[in-house]
């Protein structure tokens, strides 16, 4: 397996020797200042760059940092930067984030702490280069489906293997969970591809037009019937046909469809002869079918006949982080859309996606989003961009409990030196790999006392 690439930043020899040692299992480049950051990135591509903020010449100011920030995500935007600040430049950290860095780490430097920072950033560099790769292959029979969900990628699993059979499949899920996505991606997956994908929503034709525009109908078949028009059925021949909304289908015509699924059949509206179809059936609904067969909604056997393979998509707010790798794909998409630069998600746009029950799906989310790359702005997205409240204090709350990690980290790190060092600073500023004065700020920072 290739080595992930990582460059470090800072203008610390020590700290850059220190890190290099926590991170022994990346291809580590590092740099000094912004002229050779830069050429570590021209040359090196790298998929998470730690930058400190100060660097010279001001080292004691965060401008050419900032900069230095900037012209690296000009470079490559799909970087993961991870800004590393003093702990009296939050406000540098917070412009930072606003200016697209994926995430800021607070000084003193702790190498397990920040690995794990680095580790979570390389992984959805991965997340975030897969989804890529699926959606510009030449034949992207996923397109459209973004996620790194397991539930979502085992789906994708089940979908290849049954795309090649024309076994009878049902998508079931939530309005806006993507049905028509997976429906065409077996249309694509099966040898069926080259033919039509022909789809019709069963809930938005009304009752008395649903069967013709099924089954076609003959000149003269009813009032307004000027010509032999074909139905959906046979304008996918060789193909697949995709009945959304299945569950809404009037009585009448499930007795017709269930008729053609074992005869292979039809006859238009108003005639006689029979016709051979060959095609592929998918369906898909939100209903509860079963409750539905139930309540004599729909017919049983009909049931068997389409849910030989039955599979459910499960909803946005049950697929991890989801939410967050399609909102930042849309955002990509909604911006070259309507001409602007690439965004970023604010820190309180990544707390209020998480939060919300998304109960209209991804399509909902892709609402939000489009609203939101209209009304933001700079180059950050904020939660009332997108119509959405952070619940009091989540944010602060959840920078709180990250912090709360580190120092307890710091602290037993520390802790664990001067015990091993008998007290000796110099000693355990050389397991912790940090400087001697860094040992003092620790000590007192954390209140922690000299062993006796």
């Amino acid at each position: 397996m290739t080595a992930r690439t990582l460059l470090l930043v800072d203008d610390d020899p020590a700290i850059l020797r220190g890190l290099k040692w926590s991170f022994d299992d990346c291809e580590v480049h590092t740099a000094s200042d912004r002229e050779s950051a830069l050429a570590q990135v021209k040359a090196h591509r790298p998929a998470v760059v730690t930058l400190d903020l100060g660097l010279p010449p001001a080292p004691d100011d965060a401008v050419e940092g900032l900069r230095t920030l900037a012209e690296i995500l000009a470079l490559a935007p799909e970087t993961k930067v991870i800004v590393v600040t003093g702990n009296e430049e939050r406000a540098h950290a917070v412009r930072a984030i606003a200016l697209g860095a994926y995430d800021f780490y607070q000084k003193p430097i702790d190498g397990h702490v920040l690995s794990l920072i680095v580790k979570r950033a390389f992984n959805v560099s991965d997340l975030e280069a897969e989804n890529r790769r699926l959606q510009q292959a030449r034949d992207p029979s996923f397109q459209g489906i973004v996620t790194g969900s397991d539930a979502m990628l085992a789906l994708c699993r089940t979908v290849e293997k049954v795309a090649p059979t024309d076994i009878g499949v049902l998508l079931l899920g939530e309005s806006g969970t993507g049905k028509e996505l997976f429906a065409r991606a077996l249309h694509n997956l099966s040898p069926r591809r080259r033919a039509p994908f022909v789809a019709i929503n069963c809930a938005a034709i009304p009752e008395n037009l649903l069967e013709s525009e099924l089954f076609g109908h003959e000149r003269g078949a009813f009032t307004g019937a000027v010509r032999q028009v074909k139905g959906k059925i046979e304008l996918a021949q060789k193909g697949t046909l995709f009945l959304d909304e299945i569950g809404d289908m009037p009585m009448s015509l499930q007795v017709k469809l269930l008729r053609f699924l074992q005869e292979r059949v039809i006859e238009r509206v108003g005639g006689r002869e029979q016709i051979a179809v060959d095609v592929r059936i998918v369906c898909a609904t939100h209903q509860d079918l079963e409750a539905n067969i139930h309540s004599g909604a729909f017919r049983e056997d009909l049931f068997y006949r389409i849910g030989e393979m039955a599979l459910t998509i499960p909803p946005l707010r049950d697929r991890d982080d989801d939410c967050i790798l399609l909102a930042r794909h849309l955002i990509d998409k909604f911006s070259a859309d309507h001409g602007r630069r690439k965004l970023q998600l604010g820190p309180d746009a990544i707390a209020a996606l998480r939060h919300h029950r998304w109960m209209g799906n991804v399509r909902e989310l892709e609402n939000r989003i489009k609203r939101a790359v209209i009304l933001a702005d700079g180059q950050s997205i904020t939660a009332p961009n997108m119509g959405l409240s952070v619940p009091g204090g989540e944010v602060a709350e959840v920078s709180a409990t990250l912090q709360q990690a580190r120092d307890e980290a710091e602290r037993k790190a520390l802790s664990s030196a001067l015990a091993l060092s008998a007290g000796n600073l110099s000693a355990a500023a050389k397991i912790l790999g940090v400087s001697r004065p860094t040992i003092y700020s620790l000590l007192k920072q954390h209140n922690v006392n000299l062993p006796s």
